[in-house]
């Protein structure tokens, strides 16, 4: 009977995600809304504006400086967040604001890994073959090195996409890969249209986290799966004052001297520190009409990865 009800339920809320989407840009434009820029107090326009330019700022040297400021444990909590969607030939995924591909060309190396392993599956069992039949075989399937899979990249800032376009070409990736620039407000893509939504150390820099949140069920397929990699809350209190000190010490000027920008990399600091904590964007994407919503933290919660399900 439960199964029963989901059609109904979906279609309920994604009218009234629709809904209050509406309201939110309504409220938006005719009041200007306050919300927060780091530890500053700005307009929601204003906030977009300064965070486009923080991006446009550190692009060219984001790679470098993420690998500063977590040691290159970043590498290792993506490769985690793979390995937890677990993609295979065929996945239609969309990766929100990864504008310099580091999630896309995981994707990218994970599908081909899984559909080689297919492949060599498929050959043990056709021992029989003439050593032509064979061959033909697996020519014809490495040319789908990827199943059909693609990966959708979607970032608001041009810059970021110069630079993930720039490191595509550089390594190689084209199959299966495209790139595309929008809004995780409100997406330019149709409804049921992907089969995984991911966003990694993106979703604190969206102005309006709900409509991002109600974008990301509105373009994924049923049974699509939404995943975000993020920074979060350390509940260990001497591993919180340690990072701190690290955070607002270490992090700005790192940023001073490897991209000549304290700025930027202060406010990445402190949206960190006005990011929801594990709970509450729990309950958030919860609210956005996902199921099954849990989340795993990484390091004691420096980082955490939220799973949640359209059903």
């Amino acid at each position: 009977a439960a199964a029963g009800l989901c059609p109904c339920r979906a279609l309920l809320v994604r009218r009234g995600g629709a809904l209050r989407a509406l309201c939110g840009s309504v409220r938006g434009l005719a009041a200007g809304q306050e919300t927060h820029f780091g530890f500053q107090t700005v307009t929601e326009a204003e906030r977009r504006e300064k965070i486009y330019q923080v991006f446009e700022s550190v692009a060219k040297k984001y790679d470098i400086m993420n690998d500063s400021m977590t040691l290159g444990i970043h590498r290792v909590w993506k490769d985690i967040l793979m390995h937890k969607m677990n993609p295979s030939p065929g996945t239609l995924l969309l990766d929100v604001a990864g504008g310099t591909g580091d999630i896309a060309f995981r994707f990218i190396n994970y599908v081909r890994s899984v559909r080689e392993r297919q492949l060599q599956r498929k050959l043990k069992h056709h021992q029989n073959l003439s050593w032509q039949e064979i061959s033909e075989s697996y020519q014809e399937d490495k040319f789908k090195s990827l199943g059909d899979s693609q990966v959708v990249v979607c970032d608001i800032n041009k810059e970021m996409l110069k630079v993930g376009k720039q490191k595509a070409q550089h390594l190689g990736y084209s199959e299966g890969l495209s790139w595309v620039l929008g809004n995780a407000e409100e997406l330019p893509f149709d409804d049921d249209k992907f089969d995984v939504y991911t966003i990694a150390f993106g979703i604190r820099n969206v102005t309006r986290i709900d409509l991002a949140l109600q974008e990301a069920y509105r373009v994924l397929k049923p049974g699509g799966r939404f995943l975000c990699l993020e920074f979060s809350h350390v509940s260990n209190p001497l591993l919180s004052r340690l990072y701190d000190l690290y955070s607002f010490q270490v992090i700005p000027v790192l940023g001073e001297v490897i991209a000549g920008d304290w700025k930027s990399y202060q406010y990445l600091v402190e949206s960190i520190r006005r990011f929801p904590p594990q709970e509450e964007l729990k309950a958030m994407i919860e609210d956005a009409g996902f199921l099954k919503v849990d989340y795993q933290n990484l390091n004691l919660g420096i980082v955490a990865i939220h799973s949640g399900f359209k059903l």
